[in-house]
């Protein structure tokens, strides 16, 4: 009734001058019977102003007598018309989260808990949906920030009250020489001569590099959002975890010793540098060149300090030794 229609009305102005003042909200405070909904209009979003037998609209007439202060018209507006199915993919998204999957890792964490013990979670440990592999190539592609994002963040919400450490990605500098060098993890993929089988698809001499940047945005991406967002309130701390193996000098000679700083700056530096110090070794920098993908500065500022600790598995250490290639590297 009036009533109800007026309380709505109450509860639209406050969420907007909620949002106009930046403080926070979510579903939750709203009626459960609380609609929110997006529309557009057929001019606004269809265009094919000529196709398929339509007929000119008021719109068409009142645009193309230049009547717009911009001049514009909605002869392609967003093109709607044609591009419908994919904006319908992008409404539906990734689907709903699994509450079966919450439930079970809520009764874990909640049994853990119960008797005594610390849960520090790792968000990924070289595990990924195959749709997203299927969708745009995965850790490839910087379109797996935003979904890595959108995965801590439900991982934040539901967890966080119980669940103070957190770990974004495990061992990065290794899983992704496994996964685009040799091709001992999945997708599997390298290029002669570096994999450990034949590989039918990627460039061991490429797509390493490619994956590491995206896994250090979306890195920072969502330390990012835990700091903004839960932080001051969960009071937990977000890091990441490297694979060490320690180098060490086979001998004390000056190219044996530069060749062990090397093997730290590659293996070590690839990821820490970045997340210490907003860019990638130097000496990674002039031996890879434009195989290795700069940092705007925007993206530097990002990753730069986006760490709460370091994680380090350790499992042996290495002697190092200077063996030069033909190109002289």
């Amino acid at each position: 009734g009036a009533s109800a229609s007026f309380f709505y009305l109450l509860l639209f102005l406050w969420a907007q001058g909620a949002a106009a003042t930046g403080l926070g909200f979510t579903r939750r405070d709203f009626p459960q019977e609380f609609v929110f909904g997006a529309g557009t209009s057929a001019y606004q979003y269809e265009g094919a102003v000529a196709e398929d037998g339509r007929s000119p609209s008021s719109w068409d007439t009142f645009t193309h007598a230049g009547k717009m202060p911009d001049k514009s018209t909605g002869d392609v507006a967003a093109d709607g018309y044609h591009k419908y199915m994919e904006d319908v993919k992008r409404m539906y998204g990734r689907g709903a989260v699994n509450p079966k999957g919450l439930q079970y890792y809520n009764n874990l964490i909640d049994e853990l808990v119960n008797h005594g013990v610390q849960v520090h979670i790792t968000l990924h440990h070289l595990d990924l949906p195959q749709i997203l592999e299927d969708e745009y190539g995965g850790w490839l592609s910087p379109k797996i920030i935003e979904d890595f994002t959108a995965y801590a963040d439900v991982c934040f919400r539901e967890f966080g009250d119980r669940v103070a450490s957190w770990t974004t990605v495990n061992e990065p500098n290794i899983g992704i020489l496994a996964s685009y060098d040799v091709a001992t993890f999945p997708p599997g993929r390298c290029s002669d001569p570096f994999g450990a089988t034949k590989c039918t698809a990627g460039d061991s001499t490429v797509e390493p590099y490619i994956a590491a940047h995206n896994t250090l945005m979306a890195h920072g991406s969502v330390v990012s959002l835990y700091r903004k967002k839960y932080q001051a309130m969960q009071k937990g701390v977000v890091g990441i975890s490297i694979y060490s193996f320690w180098s060490y000098p086979l001998t004390n000679s000056t190219v044996d010793l530069a060749a062990t700083r090397r093997c730290k700056d590659f293996f070590f530096g690839w990821i820490l540098d970045p997340l210490v110090f907003g860019d990638y070794p130097e000496v990674m920098k002039k031996i890879v060149g434009s195989r290795l993908p700069p940092f705007t500065k925007v993206q530097s500022e990002l990753i730069k300090g986006s760490l709460d600790f370091i994680g380090i598995n350790h499992y042996y250490s290495l002697y190092v030794n200077d063996r030069p290639l033909a190109t002289g590297v």
